[in-house]
């Protein structure tokens, strides 16, 4: 999909962290915007940023939690737009605890987001994008996906299995004009990272570093553009790294531990049990 300018897309956990980052970018390529967030008391700042680009955004506030909220969002870009072309899966929650610590609703709350949401908006979309014989989703997943830290047995488990969706939908629908593309950054700085370093009062470990978002959103639009299978984007090259933990899951245990990527989210974890 070369060209994005007058295309129109759903963008998920549009108001906070990197979704408002993305909200400039897509606009920036003039883009029409449907931002989906929750509460979304910042909706109305990011559809002014989006407006400045002189490009049709509409908002709407939609609990992704629940299963009438998310077939309302497919159903409310349709009627707005008549055509969608793109769906970004970015909207996530996180819990940084030991897992038996956990509520039963945490964990059903991280599933429902971070997993639950992307399968069925996109499972909503498809026959759209299928009559039409064209269209893209974008699944923001995360390193953690692929290296398992500690304490974040949820958020780990929901963001691996979004590598794997997005590998199934492009070798079920090669040849459509309907693709997907998964981007998986590390700490991003904005968002979820932002929220454990203040918490922690700690920075990412210094060997991965934290991106700028910008970072991110370049690799969304490119992985649009390209039909990219998977975009890793980190401040510093880990891709070797992740070979050879495929190859040797001890080493990447180790490598975890080494770096400090565990000790990091353990102390997240520490700091969460206070009072």
């Amino acid at each position: 999909m070369k060209n994005l300018a007058g295309k129109t897309a759903i963008l998920t956990g549009a108001s906070g962290g990197l979704g408002s980052h993305l909200v400039h970018a897509l606009a920036g390529e003039r883009i029409n915007l449907l931002l989906v967030a929750f509460p979304g008391v910042e909706l109305p700042k990011v559809q002014a940023t989006a407006a400045r680009e002189t490009v049709r955004a509409e908002v709407l506030v939609a609990d992704l939690r629940d299963a009438s909220e998310r077939s309302r969002v497919i159903d409310h870009a349709l009627k707005k737009f008549g055509e969608v072309d793109i769906l970004i899966n970015n909207a996530g929650v996180e819990y940084s605890w030991a897992y038996h610590e956990l509520t039963a609703s945490q964990i059903a709350e991280v599933l429902a987001v971070n997993l639950e949401a992307p399968m069925l908006l996109t499972w909503q979309l498809l026959p759209h994008l299928l009559q039409r014989g064209t269209g893209h989703i974008v699944n923001i997943s995360s390193l953690a996906g692929k290296a398992g830290p500690g304490f974040q047995e949820p958020y780990s488990a929901t963001k691996a299995a979004l590598v794997a969706f997005t590998q199934s939908l492009r070798a079920s629908y090669r040849g459509t004009g309907v693709s997907a593309s998964v981007v998986t950054p590390g700490f991003i700085e904005a968002g979820i990272y932002t929220r454990l370093k203040e918490t922690t009062g700690k920075q990412a470990p210094a060997l991965l570093g934290a991106c700028p978002p910008e970072r991110v959103c370049r690799a969304v639009l490119r992985a649009i553009r390209d039909d990219c299978p998977e975009i890793v984007v980190n401040r510093y090259p880990v891709q070797p790294i992740l070979a050879l933990s495929a190859l040797s899951p001890r080493f990447g245990e180790w490598f975890n531990r080494a770096i400090g990527v565990t000790e990091f989210f353990r102390r997240a974890a520490e700091m969460n049990r206070r009072p």
